[in-house]
């Protein structure tokens, strides 16, 4: 069982951590170093893939679990998230065959590579986006007024009534952002698109770029949004777009958000996370990862017949394991959802939770591979989102 495993990782000698400045002689362990509010003895509860209860570690723990690949929910703030799935009594939704060519078409036509360059030069301009940094406070801050910015520039104003911006805050610092275009027809119906806006080094007091993980999936669905809202795009469904604070931290921004529409019995159509989407490996061919594991077979087919009719490059299926990402939270509180990823995992950008994790570092990292995900966000977003009064 992997939870078995990941606690004699825990246990092991290898796990011994690097020399980093802070006194060990204190029994609550607090970093000295700058803009960190983080006790590395505070007790955290986390539930590893194979376990049927949540554990206790600290959060020196939790830092070695993501040094040796070790994916884990924090669910120290939302234990009960999987008590929601089963109350959750809704008619699933059959997802259509893609047809609203005349619609997407335009506007992926408009998507460029201008808007994720420059936004991502400023996100990564950041120290760190660790959600219990100061600087993971003030990236966070930096992204929601550049929504609002595109917001005003872009979205005409029979549409700016329709957008609502909200940040759900944390206890930690670093709120997640939500932006909602509201349905005109069927509003309780909601679809989302989604990133993770945080980044961490695997020691988290290091600098994190984060360039890939996850900056590119945050530009690629704000490139996404900049295209919907420049079209006037105004849904039949509700369509939701979400940064989500605290993945690296154990899924926390996104089981808070997933508990409380849970909580709420919002009726969520469908979910598709973006995380990491700008690496290519050299030599491999460019592709569109399509996750298999731990996520909704019918929305990953969706995204899988969306690949063949809108984009320029094919889908593979790939895995990435337990609690690998965001759509988790999602699908562990009852919601269909989905994960795409930059290429196969086996290929994916090793660089990340490090310094090098720069859009710089290499010709590797490609912002025409990021717009093709912007494309899929469009098509993602139209498709089930609807837009009747365009028809």
């Amino acid at each position: 069982m992997k939870g078995l495993l990941a606690l004699a990782l825990l246990s092991s000698t290898a796990l011994a951590a690097p020399a980093l400045d802070w006194n060990s002689d204190d029994q609550t362990v607090f970093s000295t170093y700058p803009g960190f509010s983080l006790d590395l003895a505070e007790k955290r509860l986390v539930l590893l893939e194979g376990d049927a209860t949540p554990r206790y570690v600290t959060e020196l723990e939790k830092i070695q679990l993501k040094a040796h690949g070790v994916n884990f929910f924090d669910v120290t703030e939302t234990g009960d998230l999987h008590a929601y799935a089963g109350n959750l009594q809704r008619e699933r939704l059959a997802f259509p065959k893609p047809n609203a060519t005349d619609l997407v078409v335009p506007i992926i036509k408009t998507l460029s590579t201008d808007g994720p360059k420059a936004n991502l030069a400023k996100f990564t301009s950041f120290r760190t986006r660790y959600y219990r940094s100061d600087t993971g406070k003030q990236s966070q801050q930096w992204l929601l007024s550049r929504i609002s910015e595109i917001t005003k520039e872009y979205a005409p104003a029979s549409l700016r009534d329709l957008i609502t911006f909200t940040e759900f805050p944390h206890s930690w610092g670093q709120n997640s952002i939500i932006v909602r275009i509201e349905g005109s027809t069927t509003p309780d119906e909601v679809v989302i698109v989604s990133a993770h806006q945080d980044s961490t080094n695997m020691w988290p007091f290091l600098p994190a770029p984060g360039a890939d993980d996850d900056g590119s999936g945050t530009v690629t669905v704000l490139e996404a949004y900049r295209g919907l809202i420049a079209a006037g795009f105004q849904p039949d469904r509700t369509v939701e777009f979400h940064w989500y604070s605290a993945e690296e931290g154990g899924l926390l921004g996104s089981q808070a958000v997933a508990k409380d529409y849970a909580a709420k019995s919002a009726n969520v159509i469908a979910m598709s996370q973006f995380d990491m989407t700008a690496w290519v490996k050299r030599g491999t061919r460019e592709e569109v990862g399509i996750i298999t594991d731990f996520v909704d077979e019918n929305v990953s087919d969706f995204n899988k017949a969306l690949v063949d009719l809108y984009l320029d490059i094919p889908y593979v299926e790939t895995k990435c394991g337990y609690a690998c990402s965001d759509h988790a939270s999602w699908m562990q509180a009852g919601y269909p959802a989905s994960f795409t990823i930059e290429s196969t995992f086996e290929n994916s950008n090793k660089n990340i939770h490090s310094t090098n994790d720069r859009m710089d570092i290499s010709d590797e990292f490609s912002f025409e591979h990021i717009l093709e995900f912007s494309k899929l966000a469009v098509a993602f977003a139209v498709e089930l989102g609807g837009w009747s009064k365009a028809k």
